[in-house]
Parts: C-alpha cells; structure tokens; sequence
C-alpha cells in the first residue's frame, strides 16, 4: 500500500480518537461549564449529525479543490476547533466547536476515502479502505483509552489540546505525502455534480449505503453503552471499562485488517460468514455477559466481526458510487455516521426495557438481522463487480 494511505490514516487517527474520547469526558465537562450531563451528551449528537450533514455539502464545496490543500485545511480547522474548545468556558461556544470539527472531519473522510480509492488500482479500494480506517481502529485501542486517561490526570482541557496536537504531525504527513496539485485523476475531465449527486438514485448504491448504516448502527449502539455491561452485568470495577474498550478495538483493528484482504475479491464471503457471526454474537454477550471472560472474548470477537462487515459494505459503497469520483467518499462517510448517530439512540431505548443494560446488545443483534434479511436475497447483486467507467 502506499505510504499516502498511511499519512492519511494519522489523521483518521487523530479525528477518531476526538469522535470516540468524549464519551468518558462528559460527566467533567458538564461539572466544568455548569451544564447537565444530558445536555453535555449533545455534544456527541452535534458532531454525529455533522458528520452526516457535512459529508456531501462540504465534499460539493470542495470538489474542485486540490486534494492535498483541501485535505491540509480540513485538518487544520479540526484542530482549531479544538483549541477554541479547550480554552472556552461557554457551553454553546464548545457546540459549535463540535460542529466546525464535524464538519472539517466529514470533509477530510470525503475527501481522503476518494484519494485512497484512488491512490490503488481499481480492484484493491477495499484495501485500501482498511489502511484509512485503521487510523479509526487504533483510535479506539490507544486514542481513546489515552484521552479517558489524560482528562482525569489533567482534565477534560488537556484533552481537546491533544487532539488539536495530533493534527499537526498528520498535517506534515500530508503535505510531505500527498502530491501538490492536481493528480491525473483530477485534472481530466469530471463528471457534473449534479451527475454525481444523481448516483443516490441507483438502487443498488443505496442499498449497500443502507446495509453499512445498520452495520454500524449495531456497532455504535453496543460500545456506546458498553461501560454498564462491564461494571454492573460483569459486576467488575471502572478500570475494566478501559480494558474492554481496548479488547474492542484490538478486534476492530483484526476485522479491518483481514476484511480488506478479502472485500475486493471476496466480499460475498466476508457478509455470507461474517453476518451470520456477528449476528449470532450480540445476543450471545447478553447472555454471558456476567462471566467476565466470556464477557472479554466476546467483546473481542464482535469488534473484529462489526468492523469486518462493516467496512466491507462501505467499500461496496465505494465500488457502486464510482460514476461519483468526487462524492463518492462523502457517500461513504454519511452511511458511517448515519449508523453512528442512529445506533445510540436506538440501543438507549433498549436501555427502558426489561433488559436494562443489557437491552442495546439485543438491540445490535436486532439491527444486524435486519441487514441481513435485507442483503440475503440480494448478495449477488450487491456483490457484483461494478463498472469503473464514469459518466461524462
């Protein structure tokens, strides 16, 4: 793989360890800016719904910049964001912080999953999807457990100034990486946006945008209320919360890593086994979820299952929007973050029911039969190769 690929995934790495951190910084910004927890929990929504809004209007923005100078500002203004974050004592100002950063993180997905797709002979973009969501799956195993540390030693503050740092080194990688001006790719000729845009109407493109959102909607709902399971269904202490969040994305990371071996030439084998698998195993850790060992090798396993499926569906997302070169990646970003902020509001309603904390396992298990009834009948067609040729 190129090494662009993997300068592009430093920075995934620094936004997703931001996307993922704030869920054990809460409860201390809420303390800090006089605000509810609840309310402070709308920071998580701001930048989810961002992330779906931002996508496409912000990749139309940008289209017809330079890939590196887009990539470089959107990387920049995420890390402003976050220092106006880190020295700001008005709740609102720090809304709006997530929004910019969500939208500066949604134009970079868009735009990085475009270059990536396009860094790669047309037959290896789930290849190369792996090496950019890596920067995702590493987040979860040292970002974010890293953020949760930091912002207890030295508060929540400390935290938003990491994040704002890690940008910098990834915004060196990309000027040092990624070719200045316009690639070959970009400089003949395009296709019309309102072409691009016209892709959202093939069937076969939204469905494979819809399978990736439920995918994930199981993902995020389950490690949005993972913490619980461990401290009141397993009955451990805080510190194993720590421990399960990094057995996740140690899973998510393998799934990743092995799915992007197989998503370009064996997709229909990644969802044929994998959906199943996965299906099987949420209602499995509900069940065992008071064994801690059981507890922890599940947690695994569903990590590298969720990110394996997932990630093979939005690579699908990127083989079916290919007469969209400049959307494509913003197609992508908002079927991953309709799932991301989809997931937790549906597994918190699973929260009201006789389960408890263990009702958004069951939850998960529910959207992922719900994909998988949808894609069954229909994993030929979403699994037959696709055309690269883009319409004029």
């Amino acid at each position: 793989m190129p090494l662009p690929l993997y300068l592009l995934a430093m920075a995934v790495f620094a936004m997703g360890t931001s996307e993922f951190m704030l869920a054990g910084l809460l409860p201390d910004i809420a303390s800090d800016l006089d605000v509810t927890v609840r309310t402070a929990g709308a920071l998580t929504s701001a930048f989810a719904i961002g992330m779906i809004v931002g996508a496409p209007l912000v990749a139309a923005t940008a289209r017809n910049w330079p890939r590196r100078a887009g990539l470089v500002w959107f990387v920049l203004v995420f890390a402003a964001a976050h220092a106006v974050g880190a020295i700001t004592t008005s709740f609102p100002i720090l809304f709006a912080t997530r929004v910019v950063a969500a939208l500066a993180n949604a134009g970079f997905l868009a735009v990085a999953l475009t270059a990536a797709a396009t860094l790669v002979p047309p037959d290896r973009k789930g290849r190369a999807l792996a090496v950019l969501l890596s920067g995702t799956t590493v987040a979860t195993i040292a970002g974010v457990p890293g953020g949760s540390v930091l912002g207890t030693l030295l508060g929540w503050r400390a935290a938003f100034w990491a994040v704002a740092a890690l940008c910098l080194p990834a915004t060196l990688g990309i000027l040092k990486g990624i070719p200045a001006g316009r690639g070959e790719d970009e400089a003949t000729g395009r296709p019309a946006l309102r072409a691009e845009l016209a892709q959202l109407t093939r069937p076969r493109l939204m469905l494979v945008m819809l399978l990736g959102a439920l995918v994930n909607a199981a993902t995020f709902g389950s490690l949005t209320f993972l913490a619980p399971v461990v401290t009141d269904s397993a009955g451990l202490g805080q510190l194993w919360i720590s421990v399960a969040l990094v057995l996740f994305g140690a899973g998510s990371f393998a799934g990743v890593t092995v799915a992007g071996r197989l998503a370009d030439r064996r997709p229909g084998l990644v969802i044929a086994v994998g959906g199943p698998l996965l299906l099987i195993g949420w209602p499995a850790l509900a069940v065992l979820a008071d064994e801690p060992v059981a507890l922890f090798i599940l947690v695994f396993v569903q990590g590298a299952l969720s990110f394996a499926l997932g990630s093979t569906l939005i690579a699908r997302v990127l083989y079916e929007a290919a007469g969209a070169p400049t959307m494509a990646g913003s197609y992508a970003t908002a079927a991953l973050n309709a799932g991301a902020a989809a997931g937790p509001v549906i597994a918190a309603a699973g929260l009201t029911t006789e389960a408890g904390t263990l009702g958004p396992l069951w939850a998960s298990g529910l959207l992922v039969a719900v994909a998988l009834l949808i894609a069954f009948p229909l994993l030929t067609a979403i699994t037959a190769a696709r055309s690269t040729e883009v319409p004029r």
